[in-house]
C-alpha cells in the first residue's frame, strides 16, 4: 500500500476523522480540503525525498491569538492566548544520519546536521538557527535528538501576527520528541525550549507567550511570575456567543522592525532595573508611578509610559479571565478595547515611523463600523501588521467588506480556537 494510499485509509477511519475535526473543526469542506493539503503535502515529499524515502508521519503546531495581555510576557506578565484553526504542518521520514533537513513550501530546502549543535552567528535570524536551536536545547536537557528529513507547509501566514515563527520552533521540537523519545515532552517544557532557541540562537529576545500557545492548545491564560508558568485552560466559545474573531493584516512589513520589537523589553527591563530589579513584575506598581518624578532623566519618557501599559495590561488580563468565567461577554469586549487603547497610547506600538499608519487606520475604522458592539485592538508585536477584532456574526459580512475594502482581498482571517497544541500524527 502506498503512502497515499495509507493516509486515505487513516482519514477515513473514525480515529483519522475525529483528528482532522479536532484541529480544523467540522465543516466538511474544510476537512476535504485538509484532506487533499495532506496527500499533497504526501506527494511533495516523495517528490524531493523519493517514493522509498521510509514510512511518513505528520507533525502540526498551530498558530496563536493574543486576546489579552500585549508584550506583557517578556517582564513575567499575564496574557490570554489562543491556538487557532491556521498551522504548520510536516510530513516527516526519520533518518539515521544525524541530518535535519527541511524543505518548506516556498523557501529554499535547509540543512542542520546535528553534530554541531552550537550557536552559528551567520545564522542569526535564520529558520536555520531555529532548528538548531530547538535541537541543541533539547539535547541540553537529556533527550534524544536526531536526523529526519521533512516537507512543511503552513497557513499561518508570515507578518500575519498570528506567530508564523513560534508554529515552527513548537513543530520541530515536537518532531525531534515525536521521532526520538517517544512523545514524552510536556508541552509547557516543548514551548521553553522553543523560546530559547528564538532568543539564544535565532537573537530575539521573545518571550513565551507565543510558543506556549502554540504548544498547549485551547483558549488559555498564562502568568509567567514563576520559572514554570502557569497555565489555565478556559473552555468560552465566542461562536456560540454569536461572535467571530477577526485577524486584519494591514500590508505592512515586519523585517526591518526588530530592533523596535526588542526596545519594549529593553525599555520595560531599564525601569525596574532603577528598582534594582530585573523585570517589572518584580517592580510594586504604585511604587513605580511615584518614583515617575525620580526616573525621568534616567529612562525615556516612553519607556516610563511602557511601564504604565505593562502594569495596566497585566491586571487587566484576570479581570478578561473573571468576565468569561461569569459570562459577562461585554465586559470582557471593553476590556478588549480598554487593552487596545493602552497599546495605542502607552506602548506606542502601533506605528514605528511616519507613512506607515496602516494599523492605525484599521483600528480606527473598526471603531467605526463596530462601535456599541464588538471589539478591536492591536495584535501581537504591533508596529505593522496586524490588528484583531471580535465582530458580532450579523455585521461579519459588513466589517470584511468596509475592510478589504480599504486593505485588499484577504485582508480579514476569520478564526477559531483549535482544542490541542502540537500533535503528532502516525499514518498506519
Amino acid at each position: 500500500m502506498t503512502m497515499q494510499e495509507k493516509w486515505a485509509a487513516y482519514a477515513k477511519t473514525p480515529a483519522g476523522a475525529e483528528r482532522l475535526a479536532t484541529l480544523y473543526g467540522r465543516d466538511e469542506g474544510e476537512l476535504a480540503a485538509q484532506r487533499a493539503r495532506y496527500a499533497k503535502l504526501i506527494e511533495r515529499h516523495e517528490a524531493r525525498f523519493g517514493v522509498g524515502c521510509g514510512e511518513i508521519c505528520f507533525f502540526s503546531a498551530p498558530g496563536r491569538t493574543e486576546i489579552g495581555g500585549n508584550h506583557t510576557d517578556h517582564n513575567l506578565g499575564r496574557v490570554l492566548a489562543a491556538a487557532v484553526n491556521l498551522d504548520t504542518v510536516a510530513a516527516v521520514t526519520k533518518t539515521d544520519d544525524g541530518v535535519i533537513v527541511v524543505d518548506s513550501e516556498g523557501y529554499r530546502p535547509i540543512t542542520v546536521d546535528t553534530a554541531d549543535l552550537s550557536v552559528h552567528e551567520e545564522e542569526l535570524g535564520t529558520t536555520a538557527a531555529l532548528i538548531r536551536g530547538v535541537a541543541a536545547r533539547m539535547q541540553e536537557l537529556g533527550y534524544k535528538v536526531g536526523g529526519f528529513k521533512a516537507t512543511v507547509t503552513s497557513s499561518v501566514l508570515r507578518g500575519s501576527g498570528l506567530s508564523s515563527s513560534a508554529a515552527f520552533e513548537v513543530l520541530i521540537g515536537a518532531i525531534l520528541d515525536g521521532l526520538y523519545n517517544g512523545w514524552v515532552l510536556d508541552a509547557k517544557e516543548r514551548a521553553q525550549i522553543a523560546q530559547r532557541a528564538e532568543n539564544l540562537h535565532f537573537g530575539k529576545p521573545c518571550g513565551l507567550m507565543d510558543q506556549m500557545a502554540s504548544s498547549v492548545g485551547g483558549l488559555v491564560t498564562i502568568d509567567f511570575k514563576d520559572p514554570t508558568p502557569v497555565v489555565e485552560a478556559l473552555p468560552y466559545d465566542f461562536k456560540a456567543k454569536g461572535f467571530s474573531l477577526v485577524v486584519v493584516n494591514t500590508g505592512g512589513d515586519h523585517g526591518d522592525l526588530t530592533d523596535d520589537y526588542a526596545a519594549i523589553p529593553a525599555e520595560m527591563k531599564a525601569v525596574a532595573a532603577y528598582f534594582g530589579k530585573q523585570v517589572l513584575r518584580e517592580v510594586d506598581p504604585a511604587e513605580m508611578e511615584a518614583a515617575i518624578p525620580q526616573l525621568r532623566g534616567k529612562v525615556s519618557d516612553r519607556a516610563i509610559l511602557r511601564a504604565l501599559h505593562f502594569y495596566d495590561d497585566n491586571a487587566r488580563v484576570p479581570r478578561q479571565v473573571a468576565a468569561l468565567r461569569a459570562d459577562e461577554l461585554e465586559a470582557f469586549l471593553a476590556l478588549v478595547i480598554e487593552s487596545g487603547e493602552s497599546s495605542w497610547k502607552l506602548l506606542q506600538n502601533v506605528y514605528a515611523r511616519p507613512g506607515e499608519e496602516q494599523m492605525a487606520l484599521a483600528l480606527e475604522m473598526s471603531r467605526r463600523v463596530l462601535v456599541g458592539r464588538g471589539a478591536w485592538r492591536v495584535h501581537g508585536g504591533g508596529f505593522a501588521g496586524t490588528i484583531q477584532a471580535f465582530v458580532p456574526d450579523d455585521l461579519l459580512g459588513a466589517y470584511v467588506s468596509r475592510i478589504e475594502a480599504a486593505f485588499g482581498k484577504g485582508a480579514c482571517t476569520v478564526l477559531s480556537i483549535r482544542p490541542e497544541g502540537a500533535v503528532m500524527m502516525p499514518v498506519r
